[in-house]
Parts: structure tokens; sequence; C-alpha cells
């Protein structure tokens, strides 16, 4: 209290301390009446925010990318969509009733040489039965490619061509490497896991159960290898010959053909 009051005389000299006092009421009484709040003439915010010249909001477009030269030409643009769809498109030109056939063409060659002593006579049957398979699958998916409308030899058909050629070309290597070394039994396992082998490759590129084909090859041949020699013809009939025709008839029911 004594501070109060030692404050009041020095800012008012000589006023008694009732001046004072009845100096702060009135200044409280004033500051009340004239609060920003109760001036009835409203600020107007927003002349004051943006000034004189009022900002407009720009709505904000995306450019459009537009690859040079498309538009030019319609034919070429066209070409490019074709070429984009056959890189990225499944090769489904697989045929179904061809596999089935290629099963009932091989059956016929386990028919022909079961029990064939003679090992090169035997080599000719299934040298002769590969020969008319490659005939066989190449028409039958060049009908279905042409009913289709598909391309044969560009987009997914030449990437299914790639995967499965090498594996083939090395079961034809290992067929004259093993026949002259005299390892005849060794050939059925062979054919058939790098047949499958080539199958699951090129299979990559095609529809879902061309791959699982390609592995129920290679299994049977893992259980050739294991096999007694004897069983080699039972087990070509299971590969070639049955796989074949129950895969053929999957795929035609499934994708026509």
């Amino acid at each position: 209290m004594l501070r109060v009051e030692a404050l009041i005389r020095q800012v008012f000299g000589s006023a008694s301390i009732a001046d004072a006092t009845l100096f702060f009421i009135f200044l409280s009484y004033l500051t009340l009446y004239y609060k920003v709040l109760d001036i009835n003439e409203a600020l107007d915010y927003g002349a004051v925010m943006l000034g004189p010249r009022p900002h407009r909001l720009r709505r904000l477009h995306r450019a459009m990318l537009v690859p040079h030269g498309v538009g030019a030409d319609p034919a070429a643009d066209l070409r490019f969509i074709r070429d984009t769809m056959e890189r990225t498109a499944a090769f489904t030109a697989v045929p179904g009733w061809g596999m089935v056939i290629l099963g009932l063409t091989a059956l016929g060659a386990v028919a022909l040489s079961w029990g064939q002593s003679n090992s090169s006579v035997w080599l000719k049957i299934w040298l002769a039965e590969a020969l008319l398979a490659v005939l066989i699958a190449f028409l039958s998916m060049r009908l279905k490619a042409e009913r289709r409308g598909l391309p044969l030899f560009s987009g997914p058909g030449r990437k299914v061509a790639v995967g499965v050629f090498p594996p083939f070309i090395a079961a034809a290597l290992l067929t004259y490497l093993l026949q002259h070394a005299g390892l005849q039994f060794a050939l059925a396992p062979t054919w058939l896991l790098l047949y499958g082998a080539g199958i699951m490759t090129g299979g990559a590129y095609s529809v879902s159960i061309v791959p699982v084909m390609g592995l129920c090859f290679m299994v049977t041949g893992a259980m050739a290898i294991l096999a007694p020699v004897g069983w080699s013809s039972s087990f070509l009939a299971a590969g070639f010959g049955g796989l074949h025709i129950i895969f053929g008839f999957l795929i035609a029911r499934r994708h026509g053909g």
C-alpha cells in the first residue's frame, strides 16, 4: 500500500490520493465505453487484408504432356497402340486341341517303341514323333492365331519362342551325346526335364496354366530319374501322352480351342 501511494505521488506530484483515484475511475469509464468490440462501424477486414486491388483466386490447371508427334499420323498412332498391346498381352494362341493330338501321337510312339530291343530303331521312332509334334504344334497355333486375329511371331509369341527354344536345343544336343555314349536310359528323363523347362520359361508369357504344365513335366522327369530303367517308356507315355491330353482339354475348355 505504501508503494502504491509513493508511485501516485511521483506521477501526480502534489495532487492528493483522492484526486488521483478519481482520475483512474474516469479513465476506466472511457476505456469501457469506447472499447473496440462496441464500435458501431465494423472494420472491413476484407478490405484491410486484400488492399485496394483484391487478388483473384487462380485455379490450378494440370498440364497435359502430349508426346511429340502423337496425333500427327493416325496410322502411326494405331500401330503404336497395337505394338504396346502386343508387348503387354499374354500369348493366348496356345492350342488346346493341338495338345490333345500331340498326346495321342505320343501314345502311338510309345506303342511302336514298347519293348524295342534295337536302340537305334527306338530313337528313330521318337525322333519322328518329335518332328511330327513340331509340325502339329505349329499348324494348330497358326490356325488359332489366325482365327483370333493374333500375331504369331511378334509380341508375346516371340517371347514364348525365345523362352522355349534354348531348352529344346539343349535336349537335341544331349540326345546326340547320350545316344553315342550308350546312355539311352537317360534319354527319357532328359527329354521330360528339358521339355518341362522350356514350357515353363516360354509359358511365363502365356496363360497361367502353361507354366503349370511345364512344372508337371519336370516332376515327371525327376520321377523317371529315380525309377527303374525299364520304366522309361511308361514315363514317356505319362508325360508326352497323358499330360498333353489332360492340359490340352483344360486349355481348350478355358481358352477356346
